[in-house]
């Protein structure tokens, strides 16, 4: 996308209310930031992440997760995956299966290789920040459609 030497990509910042075009349009100017997620055409930003109360069980998860799709043909695993849900929620769980379509799946991979609609399962790690996760989760039931989702705290 060609920008005239005027006009600068504003970054993003927590609260922003956008729609998910300019969101990518925006976190893809941003290479530095790690974690964005649009919900309901909201912007947030993560925090730091603390090893007991996050990153050790987000690896306990990963692990079994992993064990469970290495048995399970046709279960692909994703980990802090990013989701277009539509074009108001773009979120990016901690972990997620889906199921190819091939085997009964509905969501699919984009040209640009992204998780497109609602995967089997989506979970939430949610002891480092459990009001933002918590929240998050419950306001989405609707676009994750009928599959699981799970948030662990």
């Amino acid at each position: 996308m060609f920008l005239p030497s005027d006009q600068k990509i504003l970054p993003l910042e927590n609260g922003d209310h956008l729609n998910r075009v300019e969101f990518e349009r925006r976190y893809a100017a941003m290479p530095h930031l790690k974690k964005a997620e649009l919900i309901e055409g909201v912007v947030h930003l993560s925090s730091a992440v603390r090893f007991a109360s996050h990153a050790e069980p987000h690896a306990s998860l990963i692990t079994w997760l992993g064990v469970y799709r290495a048995a399970t043909p046709g279960v692909r695993l994703g980990d802090n995956a990013t989701v277009r849900l539509d074009g108001d929620n773009e979120p990016q769980p901690d972990a997620l299966l889906r199921l190819d379509p091939a085997v009964g799946g509905r969501s699919r991979l984009s040209g640009d290789g992204y998780v497109e609609g609602a995967p089997e399962l989506v979970v939430e790690i949610a002891a480092s920040s459990a009001s933002y996760d918590r929240n998050k989760t419950a306001r989405l039931p609707a676009q994750w459609g009928a599959g699981v989702s799970a948030l662990v705290g």
